[in-house]
C-alpha cells in the first residue's frame, strides 16, 4: 500500500471512529439513559446531604468535620505524623497545615518533632483534645444513630456496604478520569 493510501486510509478511519462515537452517544438506548440519570440523581443526593460534612462550620465544641477527621486519626494512632496526615486527608500539604493549625491554636493539638527526623512533625492530642475528641465522637453518635433510625430494619449492613462498593467504584472512576472523554 503507497503512503498516499496508507494516509487516506488513516484519515478514513479516523472519521468513522469519530462517527461510531457520535452516532453512540445520540443513540444512546433509553434504558442506559435512565440508569445513567438514576446514577447522576444519587450522586447529585450525596453531594447535597454531604455538604454538613465539608463545610468549614462546627459540628460540635467549635470543631468542623475536617478538624475532627484530624482528631479522630490522631486518636486512633495515639500519635501521628504530619506526612501520614497529607494521605489520610488525600491534601496538599499547604491544605493539611491551614487546617491543623487551629487546632494546635486551641491546643487540642501538639506538634513535636519526629524521633527518627527532626525536620518531621509528629502531632498528638493534648489532654484537652483526648476530652474534646470523645465529646465530638458522642455527638457524632447521635447523628449517626439518627441516620441509621432512617434505613429500614435489618437493612442497614446491606446498606452500607452498597454505599462503600458505590463510593469505591466513583474513586475509581476518578482515578481514571473517564468523564466527558
Amino acid at each position: 500500500m503507497s503512503s498516499r493510501n496508507f494516509e487516506m486510509m488513516r484519515i478514513l478511519i479516523f472519521f468513522l471512529t469519530r462517527r461510531h462515537k457520535w452516532l453512540y452517544y445520540t443513540t444512546m438506548s433509553a434504558d442506559i439513559e435512565k440508569s445513567y440519570r438514576e446514577i447522576f440523581d444519587v450522586i447529585m443526593g450525596l453531594s447535597r446531604e454531604i455538604r454538613c460534612c465539608s463545610r468549614d462550620e462546627a459540628i460540635c465544641l467549635n470543631v468542623t468535620f475536617h478538624q475532627f477527621i484530624i482528631l479522630d486519626a490522631v486518636a486512633k494512632k495515639k500519635g501521628l505524623a504530619l506526612a501520614d496526615l497529607h494521605r489520610i486527608l488525600s491534601v496538599e500539604k499547604s491544605t493539611t497545615t491551614r487546617l491543623v493549625n487551629p487546632l494546635l491554636r486551641k491546643r487540642l493539638l501538639k506538634r513535636d518533632r519526629a524521633e527518627h527526623d527532626s525536620r518531621a512533625a509528629r502531632l498528638t492530642l493534648t489532654e484537652e483534645g483526648r476530652q474534646t475528641h470523645r465529646k465530638v465522637w458522642i455527638c457524632l453518635g447521635g447523628f449517626f444513630g439518627s441516620i441509621t433510625r432512617h434505613i429500614p430494619e435489618g437493612r442497614q449492613g446491606e446498606i452500607l456496604d452498597a454505599v462503600k462498593v458505590f463510593t469505591e467504584a466513583m474513586r475509581e472512576a476518578v482515578i481514571q478520569r473517564r468523564c466527558c472523554e
